[in-house]
C-alpha cells in the first residue's frame, strides 16, 4: 500500500500512489531465502515444489519452481491490492477470498468493462472540475484524489443489483457526497447545481441544510442488469459516522416489511473517512449490531475513503493500529485496502466485496487508498501542516489521465472516444447549469430520504387536523387484559415470583384497573390488533429494568424456550417485536431512528435502561431527533422511554435531565398560540419539534401512546417514565379512563374538595410526574385540601395554555407555585416559569418550590435526601411562604 511510515521521521506522509510500496516485502523475501529462515537458500529458488491444498495460485498446475511461487505471491498480494483475512476463524471463508485473489489471471477485463470504466471516471472527474470552474470559492468537500469511489460504489450496485437486491440505504460523510448525488444516485443536476445559487429563496417548509448534508430517494433501472433498483443515500449532520447506526436501522425496517429475513432484496452500503473510521466510537458499537439476530442487516459493505489525513491529523498521531481499517476484525470482516488510483484493481475489489456480501451475508471493508488534492475543504491550505505531502501530490498525475493513457495505449479507446466523452459530459453539465437558474425557490422536500408514500395527501400536508379518541371498549381491555396476564403456550413453566404477578395482574383486570406495566400492555395489544407493527429496543427492555414488563416468558425447563404473550392478541395482529439490545446507547438509539423513518405505521420504541443514560447518544438526540425534520423535512415518530424520578438513589439514575429536552423545544414561551379552541391541542402538536410528556397515571401513558400512531402526523415522543410508581397503590387507573371517547389529558386538573369553592382556595399548586403523589400525600396530612388545589401538567410540550389558563381563572384569588421535586436549575421550573407568566398576561407571579440550585442531579445520602424533599413540602404549604417577596 502506499507506504505510511509509523515512526516519528519523516516530518510527514509521502505517498506513493503508482503502486503499493514492495521494497519491505521483497527485503523479507530475500530473508527467507538468502538467510536460510525456512533452511533455503538462492540455489533453491528453481527447485519445484509440490504446491499445498490451501493455495490456489498454482491455477491447473500442482508443482512449481519456488522462484515461480514467490513471484505469483507477489502479483497476488503484492501489487495494487492488500487483503487482511487470516483473522477470520472460518476455513470456507478464507479458501473463499484466496481463491478470489490468488488463481492466475483473475484480472481480466473485457474491453466494454474498460470503457465503461473509463466513462464512469470521465463523470466522476469532471463533475468536480465543473464545480471548481463555477463555484471556485464554494465549499464542496470535493472528491479530487479518490475520484475512482464512484465507479467503485456503481461497481457494488451493478454487483448487488445482479444478485437481486432491489434497494440499497447508504450513508456517508460530506466528502464526495455532491459527487455520489449526481453519479451514483443521479439527482438531477441542475437541482445540485442551484443549491449554490446564495440568491435562492427558502421555502417554507424548515430551516434546511447546507448542501453537503442533505439525503435523497430514487428509484430508477440500474443500466448493467436492466433491472428496478431504490437507491437511498441518508440526510447526516456534520458528526462524522453518526449516520451509521440510522443507516442500518432504516436498512433492517425494510427488509422486515417487505420479509426480506436474510438481506438478498435490501442491503446498506457505508462510506467513511480513514480517520473517522478509526476514532469514533460508533464505528464499533454499530459493529457490534451487525449480527445480533434483531439487529442484523446481514452484511454492510464498508468503503473507505483513506486519503490518510484527518483535516489537519496525520494518521500517526490519529491512531494506535496500523490501519484505519482495524476495527473491523472484531466482527471478523475481510479488509480488501486498494491503491485508488489504479481503477482496475478498485472495480475488481468492488465486485470481490459484493460477491462475499451474497455469499456469505457478513460485513466487509474495502479501502481506497487515495489522497486528498486539496485542503479539508477548497478553501483550506494544506501545506501549513503536510507540506512534503502536499508537494508530492501536487506532482501527481490524476488518475483520469493515467488510466485513459493505459486504455489508449492498449488500444482499448482511442484519444479522439476519450475526448468525445468528456465533451459530452462537460455539454450535459452546462445545459443543467443553465436550467438551474430558473430555479427560484429551494424546496428541501426534493431532497427526503425516506418517503411514505400514501401517507400525506399530495402537497405533502396531513390528511386531516382531527386527532379521533383513544379508548378502547371495555372487551377490548379485558381481552388484553386475560392476554397478559396468561400464560398463551402449553407445557410451559414458568417462574414461581413470575405467576404471583399475572395473578395480581388478573386480580387488576377483574377490578377493572391496571397499573403502569398493565396500561402499557393495553396499548401495545390494541395497536398490534389493529395493525400496526411494534419494536421496542433497549438495554433489558425484555424484562425492564424494574422487572415490571415480562413481555418475554422463558421456561424454566427448557433452554432457549420463550413465550411473547403479545404475539397471541389476534390472528391478523401485526407482530411484536421486543429485543433486549447491546449495551449502547448512541448506536441503539440511532438504529431504532432509522426503523422509525422507514414507514409511519410502526410505534418504534427505544427505552433508556436508567433515563439519564441517553446522554451518551447525545449526539442522535440533538442532531437527528431534535431538529430532523425543520432541516431535512423528514417527520420522525420514535419514542423515548426515560426512567426519571428522585428516590434516593443517589447522582447517577435519578434525573432523566428534563431540562435538555425542554430547552430544545421550538415554541415562544412568551406568545400565547392563537389557536381556535377546538384545533389547540392538534396545531400545537403538528408546529412543534417533539412531544415532551411525564405521565402521573397508567390512562394517560395508554392513551399517549395510542395517540402516536392515530394522529395524521409523526413527531418524535420523549417519555419521562416512572420508578416507583411502577407500584405505587394510587398510581392506579380505572379501565373508566381508558373507554371509547376518552383521550390524553395534557393536564389533570384537581377533581377534589376545592372545586366546591374555588374562590377560597389561596394556592394552585402545579407540577408534573411523581411528586404529585408525594403533594398530595402532605396535602392531606395537613387538612389542607380545601385551600390548596394541586394541578398535573401531563404533556409539558407542547405547553397546555389553554388548559392551565382554565385552571388559573378557575381560582382567581390563589397564588402560583410551580413544585418540582428536581434542583432549581434542572427539571422543568426554567422552561415552566415564563409560560405559566404568559398564560396569566403577567398579572401573577409564579413562585417556586422544590430543591435549590445544584451541579448534580441528587445527593448521594438517603438521609439529605429524605431531608429536602421535607423541606420544599414544607414550602408548597406554608401560604405565607412567599409573603413579601416580589
Amino acid at each position: 500500500m502506499a507506504a505510511i511510515d509509523p515512526g516519528p521521521p519523516p516530518s510527514d506522509i509521502i505517498t506513493s500512489n503508482d503502486k503499493l510500496d514492495l521494497s519491505g516485502y521483497k527485503e523479507r523475501l530475500y530473508d527467507l531465502t538468502a538467510e536460510e529462515f525456512y533452511g533455503l537458500d538462492e540455489s533453491d529458488l528453481d527447485k519445484v515444489f509440490r504446491l499445498p491444498t490451501t493455495t490456489f495460485i498454482g491455477g491447473s498446475e500442482s508443482t512449481l519452481p519456488l522462484r515461480e511461487i514467490i513471484q505469483r505471491l507477489e502479483m497476488a498480494y503484492c501489487q495494487s491490492i492488500g487483503v487482511e483475512f487470516m483473522f477470520i476463524n472460518d476455513l470456507e471463508q478464507c479458501q473463499w477470498i484466496r481463491q478470489k485473489f490468488e488463481r492466475p489471471g483473475i484480472m481480466q477485463f473485457t474491453l466494454e468493462e474498460k470503457r465503461t470504466l473509463l466513462a464512469r471516471m470521465v463523470r466522476s472527474t469532471r463533475f468536480e472540475e465543473f464545480l471548481q470552474r463555477k463555484w471556485s470559492s464554494e465549499k464542496r468537500f470535493g472528491l479530487e484524489g479518490c475520484e475512482s469511489l464512484i465507479p467503485a460504489l456503481k461497481t457494488i450496485i451493478d454487483k448487488s443489483s445482479m444478485n437481486g437486491v432491489e434497494s440499497i440505504i447508504m450513508g456517508m460523510p460530506h466528502r464526495g457526497r455532491l459527487n455520489v448525488l449526481a453519479n451514483v444516485i443521479r439527482k438531477e443536476l441542475d437541482q445540485i447545481f442551484c443549491q449554490f445559487d446564495s440568491k435562492l429563496e427558502a421555502a417554507d417548509e424548515g430551516s434546511g441544510d447546507v448542501k453537503y448534508h442533505l439525503g435523497m430517494w430514487h428509484r430508477r433501472i440500474n443500466r448493467v442488469t436492466d433491472r428496478n433498483i431504490t437507491l437511498s443515500l441518508m440526510a447526516n449532520p456534520s458528526h462524522l459516522e453518526a449516520v451509521d447506526p440510522v443507516v442500518q436501522g432504516k436498512t433492517k425496517a425494510e427488509q422486515f416489511y417487505c420479509g426480506d429475513t436474510e438481506g438478498n432484496r435490501v442491503m446498506s452500503i457505508l462510506l467513511h473517512g480513514d480517520a473517522a473510521f478509526a476514532g469514533q466510537g460508533v464505528v464499533y458499537e454499530t459493529f457490534h449490531l451487525s449480527d445480533l439476530p434483531s439487529y442484523t442487516t446481514h452484511g454492510t459493505i464498508h468503503v473507505v475513503v483513506n486519503n490518510q489525513i484527518g483535516f489537519t491529523t496525520d494518521p500517526r498521531v490519529a491512531r494506535s493500529s496500523s490501519y484505519p481499517t482495524d476495527v473491523a476484525k472484531v466482527v471478523n470482516a475481510p479488509i480488501f485496502h486498494v491503491n485508488a488510483d489504479d481503477p482496475e484493481a478498485v472495480m475488481y475489489v468492488c465486485n470481490v466485496a459484493a460477491e462475499w456480501r451474497a455469499t456469505f451475508h457478513k460485513d466487509v471493508v474495502v479501502d481506497l487508498v487515495c489522497y486528498r488534492r486539496n485542503g479539508h475543504n477548497e478553501m483550506d491550505e494544506p501545506m501549513f501542516t503536510q507540506p512534503l505531502m502536499y508537494k508530492q501530490i501536487k506532482k501527481q498525475k490524476g488518475v483520469l489521465q493515467k488510466y485513459a493513457e493505459k486504455l489508449i495505449a492498449e488500444g482499448a479507446v482511442t484519444r479522439q472516444e476519450y475526448e468525445e466523452e468528456i465533451a459530452k459530459y462537460d455539454k450535459i453539465c452546462e445545459e443543467a447549469h443553465a436550467r438551474s437558474k430558473d430555479e427560484k425557490i429551494l424546496h428541501i422536500k426534493h431532497w427526503l430520504d425516506s418517503p411514505w408514500p400514501g401517507f400525506f395527501n399530495m402537497d405533502g400536508q396531513p390528511k386531516s387536523m382531527t386527532s379521533p379518541s383513544t379508548g378502547l371498549t371495555e372487551e377490548e381491555l379485558g381481552h388484553i387484559g386475560h392476554i397478559a396476564s396468561s400464560v398463551p403456550v402449553e407445557d410451559f413453566t414458568i417462574h414461581g415470583g413470575l405467576s404471583r404477578i399475572l395473578k395480581g395482574r388478573a386480580a387488576m383486570v377483574g377490578q377493572r384497573v391496571c397499573d403502569w406495566a398493565l396500561g402499557e400492555y393495553m396499548a401495545f395489544g390494541s395497536l398490534l390488533k389493529e395493525g400496526t407493527h411494534i419494536r421496542l429496543s433497549g438495554q433489558d427492555v425484555e424484562r425492564g429494568t424494574f422487572s415490571h414488563r415480562h413481555h418475554v416468558l422463558h421456561d424454566q425447563n427448557v433452554d432457549k424456550r420463550i413465550c411473547i404473550p403479545m404475539n397471541h392478541i389476534a390472528p391478523n395482529q401485526a407482530p411484536y417485536t421486543v429485543c433486549n439490545s447491546s449495551l449502547s446507547e448512541y448506536g441503539v438509539l440511532g438504529f431504532e431512528l432509522g426503523f422509525a423513518m422507514a414507514s409511519p405505521n410502526a410505534l418504534v420504541l427505544w427505552e433508556a435502561q436508567f433515563g439519564d443514560f441517553h446522554n451518551t447518544a447525545q449526539c442522535i438526540i440533538d442532531q437527528f431527533i431534535c431538529p430532523g425534520q425543520a432541516k431535512w423535512v423528514r417527520q420522525n415518530g420514535i419514542v423515548l422511554l426515560l426512567p426519571h424520578g428522585m428516590e434516593g438513589m443517589g447522582p447517577e439514575h435519578s434525573s432523566a435531565r428534563p431540562e435538555r429536552f425542554l430547552q430544545m423545544c421550538n415554541e415562544d414561551p412568551d406568545a400565547y398560540p392563537k389557536f381556535s379552541a377546538e384545533e389547540f391541542a392538534v396545531r400545537q402538536l403538528y408546529d412543534c419539534n417533539w412531544i415532551i410528556v411525564n405521565c402521573s397515571t397508567p390512562a394517560n401513558y395508554f392513551h399517549v401512546l395510542r395517540r402516536q400512531i392515530l394522529q395524521p402526523f409523526r413527531k418524535p415522543l420523549i417519555v419521562f417514565t416512572p420508578k416507583s410508581l411502577l407500584r405505587h397503590p394510587d398510581a392506579k387507573s380505572s379501565f373508566d379512563d381508558m373507554l371509547p371517547g376518552t383521550h390524553f389529558q395534557r393536564l389533570i386538573p384537581d377533581s377534589g374538595p376545592v372545586c366546591e369553592k374555588p374562590d377560597g382556595v389561596k394556592r394552585i399548586v402545579f407540577c408534573t410526574g411523581k411528586v404529585y403523589y408525594e403533594l398530595t400525600r402532605e396535602r392531606k396530612n395537613r387538612g389542607m385540601d380545601n385551600t390548596v388545589a394541586i394541578a398535573r401538567i401531563e404533556q409539558l410540550s407542547p405547553f397546555p395554555f389553554d388548559q392551565v389558563k382554565v385552571e388559573t381563572d378557575r381560582y382567581p384569588n390563589a397564588d402560583l407555585v410551580w413544585c418540582q421535586e428536581e434542583h432549581k436549575n434542572q427539571g422543568y421550573y426554567d422552561y415552566v416559569k415564563p409560560r405559566l407568566r404568559t398564560t396569566v398576561d403577567r398579572t401573577r407571579p409564579v413562585w417556586y418550590a422544590g430543591r435549590g440550585p445544584a451541579a448534580a442531579p441528587a445527593t448521594g445520602n438517603k438521609a439529605a435526601h429524605l431531608v429536602e424533599l421535607q423541606r420544599f413540602l414544607d414550602t408548597a404549604f406554608n401560604l405565607d411562604a412567599f409573603t413579601g417577596q416580589s
